[in-house]
């Protein structure tokens, strides 16, 4: 006899129940232990995926040529870009994903100029980046370079300089400052007796005792207490001297105060040249140009002028026109103050 033929209806219907959920559940452990050792194999006895390296396309400035560089994942390649005239420049290609596409870090590449403007941060010339100076652009005067971004010519308009030397003097000087760069900072100061800015009014008086000076609507005074050629003073307000900019319309008007300006009666140095010094800012070449020496007091007032010029860092270059007797005063301005001189001869003829 069986062991479930004692058992009730009720009880043999339970032990199927019971039957059917013990083979549903080992069937359910069965399938997931046969898909967990599947797993374990794939895991540790299947080879390892194949790793696909990307290709990183680049392009280089206007190149048609295409370079393909193969580069690994996670790995950073520097293309090295020529040097520029100041500075150089790498282009980097990263990439840090599996992607069919790696961007370029662009450049980004400014053109430099080599125009300096003018200015007071310039310094002492193009030749070491600071200002014009020596090394830059400029003119030239009686065969001396002349290179700065501020320059004065401080020029004798005494009668002494009448006939050939004031033709030569004009031709000269008007070949000068036309050949100044835009944008130079600039003025002539003419000097005989009394000085005054190129382009003003000088009246002297019946006896050469004193001077009018008509700038604008100023006007401004000067004596001679001893009544001599060379011992001039300012009386009253002093003229101030401002920078002109170098451009068309202003060379012109400068070159005709060139040619109309007639000559006066005097000598006198000092005065011109300490209100070129006395310039905001102050110049960095002064142009002195002269047909004859103040009296004994020559080699006194260039060294006084000289020194407070170099103090200044201002350089004087002196010429002397056709007057050797002035020579020993206007050289040793010159090389006290760093500039250069030069001896005019009645030919033209430049002499250093």
């Amino acid at each position: 006899m069986a062991i479930h033929a004692n058992l009730s209806p009720e009880a043999q219907l339970r032990l199927q129940s019971q039957l059917r959920t013990s083979t549903l559940s080992s069937l359910l452990i069965s399938i997931l232990t046969v898909v967990l050792v599947g797993l374990l194999l794939m895991f540790f006895l299947l080879p390892s995926i194949e790793e696909v390296t990307p290709e990183i396309v680049t392009r280089r400035g206007e190149e048609a040529e295409v370079t393909k560089t193969p580069e690994k994942q996670m790995q950073r390649k520097v293309q090295p870009k020529p040097s520029s005239p100041s500075f150089s420049m790498a282009k980097v290609m990263a990439a840090n994903v599996v992607s069919q596409l790696s961007m370029p870090v662009p450049d980004t590449h400014a053109e430099i100029s080599l125009d300096l403007g003018n200015g007071d941060g310039l310094g002492d010339g193009w030749g070491n980046g600071e200002e014009w100076g020596e090394g830059g652009p400029g003119t030239t005067f009686f065969g001396q370079d002349v290179k700065a971004e501020r320059v004065v010519y401080v020029i004798d308009y005494s009668r002494s300089m009448n006939g050939k030397r004031i033709r030569l003097l004009k031709k000269e000087l008007m070949k000068s400052v036309n050949q100044l760069p835009d944008g130079t900072q600039y003025q002539l100061i003419f000097f005989a007796g009394p000085a005054w800015l190129a382009g003003d009014q000088v009246t002297m008086a019946g006896d050469r005792k004193s001077a009018e000076v008509i700038s604008g609507e100023r006007s401004y005074r000067w004596e001679s207490p001893r009544g001599g050629a060379h011992s001039w003073e300012p009386k009253g307000s002093k003229q101030r001297a401002l920078w002109l900019s170098a451009d068309v319309k202003q060379l012109k008007l400068s070159s005709a105060a060139i040619e109309e300006t007639p000559l006066v009666w005097g000598t006198d140095w000092a005065r011109p040249l300490e209100m070129a010094l006395e310039m905001k800012p102050t110049p960095q070449v002064i142009c002195f140009m002269t047909d004859g020496a103040v009296g004994g007091a020559a080699e006194q007032v260039a060294k006084s002028i000289a020194r407070k010029a170099k103090s200044r860092d201002c350089k004087i270059n002196t010429v002397a026109l056709m007057q050797p007797g002035a020579e020993s005063a206007m050289k040793e301005m010159a090389e006290i103050s760093g500039g250069q001189y030069a001896l005019v001869d009645e030919r033209g003829q430049v002499k250093k």
